[in-house]
């Protein structure tokens, strides 16, 4: 009886670990297209926000994400941003790039319609070498990109990044 008890729970196991593969299949296959928006950008919690319009293809597959844009500010500044995520059932990993600092490496997992991320980036920024990104799925058309620092004078999370996009 005892072997049919583990049979049995491995069968489930088995299964549930299916439901979720195809749960974050269609999760993110839901990323494909082309999206813009704008919204704000903060190099460093000790400089103000810059406004920033950013347009972004998505790429996507049963296992991965790719967001590649540009995000533009000040009238001439523009900067090419990307990340790509490779999902494992519900963790991700992965490489940020458009930072000043070099190449970011990502890590995390999908909650709800969020993937929440470790941002570890290449040189200190703000007085550590990590961060949290956000890759919130809003409605059928929409992506919110959050990116959330710690500021080293007061210790307080501070939004450094929030970017609003929608499909196009």
């Amino acid at each position: 009886m005892k072997s049919f008890a583990r049979f049995a729970l491995a069968g489930c196991l088995l299964v549930a670990a299916g439901v979720a593969h195809a749960d974050e299949s269609k999760f993110l296959l839901s990323f494909r297209g082309n999206f813009a928006g704008k919204g704000t950008v903060q190099v460093t919690t000790d400089v103000p926000n810059v406004n920033v319009s950013c347009t972004f293809k998505s790429k996507a597959t049963a296992t991965s994400l790719s967001l590649d844009g540009t995000c533009r500010g000040l009238v001439l500044v523009t900067r090419a941003i990307s990340a790509n995520l490779k999902a494992t059932g519900a963790k991700y990993t992965g490489v940020y790039v458009g930072s000043r600092t070099g190449p970011a490496q990502l890590s995390g997992s999908r909650s709800g319609n969020a993937i929440n991320l470790v941002i570890s980036w290449a040189k200190v920024v703000n007085g550590d070498r990590k961060a949290r990104l956000t890759v919130e799925k809003k409605g059928e058309n929409g992506i919110l990109l959050t990116v959330v620092d710690r500021d080293p004078k007061t210790g307080k999370s501070v939004v450094t990044s929030r970017i609003d996009l929608q499909r196009i």
